[in-house]
């Protein structure tokens, strides 16, 4: 027979004491973007998947040694009494980069013990993925003394601070998922686009085989029921800004994607 006969009285005397409770709790954010590369007329720019990081500053604003200092790592910080993580994950990115504004999502969370030095902190990972434009205007600021964009390539050099080699592994993950069961390509793309330039905004991500054998790409990508050929006075409206001989434009119609994993192939 228990000690308390109602929830009122059991709370009366519950005591947080009797249980041992992380000492931080953290937001981080992984900001991808994805630019393009001019290589040389009548072929579209290559495109490439860059991530945001922040170099940890030597020093913290007392001017004592900072974890981890001079270390490459995603924006973050620790999250305050009266905010939500991803509130948190909002104010850090503009605190240390000056980026303010993007549509940020939560994607795990991060607790292994060890994974700070400082003591056992535990934290929230944030992705997004926009635009290079949403991106011109960063600039190092607050406990970051430089802010930069990097190829993956090049983040496999850095030894990053943290856990944050794991957590961008995993939030490439998700964007991979994106890439491949959204439109997301959409926000890389011109209202009116050509096939190879939707070709290169998907190979930055996605590794599939029917679309880097442009054979098959381009007899397959036609049919895909989110784009569609764009119409001008009744013809098919076409360009010849990436190529000599003029290619189809096409479109993103209002179709949104559905997948279900319950769905059967027959």
């Amino acid at each position: 027979m228990g000690k308390y006969k109602t929830e009122e009285e059991m709370l009366e005397n519950y005591d947080i004491k009797n249980y041992k409770t992380p000492d931080g709790y953290t937001s981080d954010i992984a900001v991808f973007t994805i630019i393009s590369i001019e290589v040389e007329k009548h072929k579209p720019p290559l495109k490439e998947l860059k991530l945001m990081l922040i170099q940890r500053a030597e020093k913290d604003a007392e001017g004592e040694p900072n974890v981890e200092g001079g270390k490459w790592a995603l924006p973050g910080g620790f999250v305050q009494s009266d905010e939500t993580a991803i509130e948190a994950a909002s104010r850090e990115l503009e605190e240390e980069t000056g980026i303010s504004g993007l549509k940020i999502k939560h994607f795990g969370t991060y607790d292994k013990p060890g994974r700070d030095k400082r003591a056992w902190i535990i934290s929230n990972a944030h992705y997004a993925i926009v635009p290079e434009n949403q991106l011109s205007k960063r600039k190092a600021a607050d406990d970051a003394s430089d802010v930069r964009l990097f190829t993956l390539e090049e983040i496999n050099q850095l030894g990053l601070a943290f856990d944050h080699e794991q957590i961008i592994k995993d939030a490439i993950w998700i964007i991979k998922k994106d890439m491949a069961l959204t439109i997301l390509a959409k926000n890389f793309l011109p209202k009116e686009f050509v096939l190879s330039e939707l070709q290169g905004v998907l190979l930055t991500i996605l590794d599939e085989a029917w679309i880097k054998l442009d054979s098959q790409f381009f007899r397959k990508a036609p049919t895909l029921p989110f784009i569609e050929k764009v119409m001008f006075n009744g013809e098919f409206k076409k360009s010849n800004k990436w190529s000599k001989n003029k290619a189809q434009l096409y479109s993103f119609t209002d179709f949104e994607p559905f997948v279900s994993i319950y769905q059967a192939n027959y």
